[in-house]
């Protein structure tokens, strides 16, 4: 079993792989959703990640809320609520007057995902998205009545600029709550940004990191590897337009060279590579099937060596004449 971690300065400890939820009410039905958090916790899981606005985008979904009524179903159904570390978010758009961070609209935010997941508390209540029409104080001023209300118990950051998440670290300085976990993009793909800007805030401040498109979007599980896979998943238009180039198609040769020697999948390779990653506390990833769910939580025993690591962030498109 993997070696539980603690989250920030939280005082929540999660094991090094978090699912995501994103899936669940929209490619994976309730029955799919049920069997694949059951394979997750079987495998040695306990965080799971979720937001409210999931699954809005998808025809029907107006609103959102699929995913975490799903996770309430099997909350209630499974009686698994004090097995489990919840995490969702607040700030997305779910309708007219319905986004953003303010004071009030966190209040009434929380309760409609306080009822839809059937529980009284969420563990990790992160801001989504930042609100960059407000002070960096105003939703900590929310969270910190959350907090004693016992509503919640930690609060994480996502998809802040450096300087925003770092004025709030400052301000919890002065009696507000601090974020503890901070949840950006990153990926063997996708490391300049998390590397330059956010990795030096997350190692001062000691606060947690658990980063989303951990496989960048299925793309590293080695699924997409020419223009025909793309007809795979409703995923598949972004993946092509953003990963099936040079740069990721080198990366699918390490990850498979680094995979055979390891007797692993891709997908287990990049989960690992992330795990041991400076400053990552545990990846997110989702899975539709509990095969899938099993392939990835058994990336949490995979020990990667120094010459891996190396060969992974060298890989590098071949040149051509």
């Amino acid at each position: 079993m993997a070696t539980p971690r603690e989250l920030g300065h939280s005082g929540l400890y999660i094991a090094p792989l978090v699912l995501g939820g994103n899936v669940f009410g929209w490619t994976a039905d309730e029955n799919a959703s049920f069997a694949v958090l059951d394979a997750f916790v079987a495998g040695g899981g306990n965080a799971i990640d979720t937001a409210d606005v999931y699954s809005a985008w998808a025809p029907g979904h107006e609103g959102g809320g699929q995913s975490e009524t799903v996770i309430g179903k099997w909350l209630a159904q499974r009686g698994r609520r004090d097995d489990v570390l919840i995490f969702t978010k607040v700030g997305m758009e779910l309708g007219p007057g319905k986004k953003g961070l303010s004071k009030a609209y966190i209040k009434r935010a929380v309760e409609d995902s306080l009822r839809r997941l059937q529980t009284d508390y969420i563990d990790l209540y992160q801001s989504h998205k930042d609100d960059e029409s407000l002070p960096v104080t105003e939703p900590l001023e929310a969270y910190a009545e959350l907090l004693k209300e016992g509503k919640i118990r930690a609060i994480g950051a996502s998809n802040f600029k450096p300087t925003r998440l770092q004025a709030a670290l400052d301000a919890a300085k002065n009696g507000l709550p601090r974020y503890e976990s901070l949840q950006p993009e990153y990926n063997l793909y996708d490391r300049e940004a998390f590397e330059k800007d956010d990795l030096p805030i997350v190692q001062a401040s000691g606060i947690g990191v658990i980063p989303y498109f951990g496989l960048a979007a299925g793309f590293l599980t080695g699924k997409y590897r020419a223009e025909a896979d793309l007809q795979k998943s409703p995923r598949g238009a972004g993946i092509g337009k953003k990963y099936l180039n040079g740069k990721g198609l080198a990366l699918l040769s390490a990850l498979d060279a680094v995979a055979d020697r390891h007797s692993a999948t891709p997908a287990q390779v990049a989960l690992a590579w992330l795990m041991q990653a400076p400053g990552i506390t545990a990846p997110i990833a989702s899975g539709t099937s509990p095969g899938q769910v099993t392939e990835l939580t058994e990336a949490m025993s995979l020990q990667l060596k120094t010459a891996d690591v190396t060969e992974l962030q060298a890989a590098r498109p071949v040149a051509t004449a």
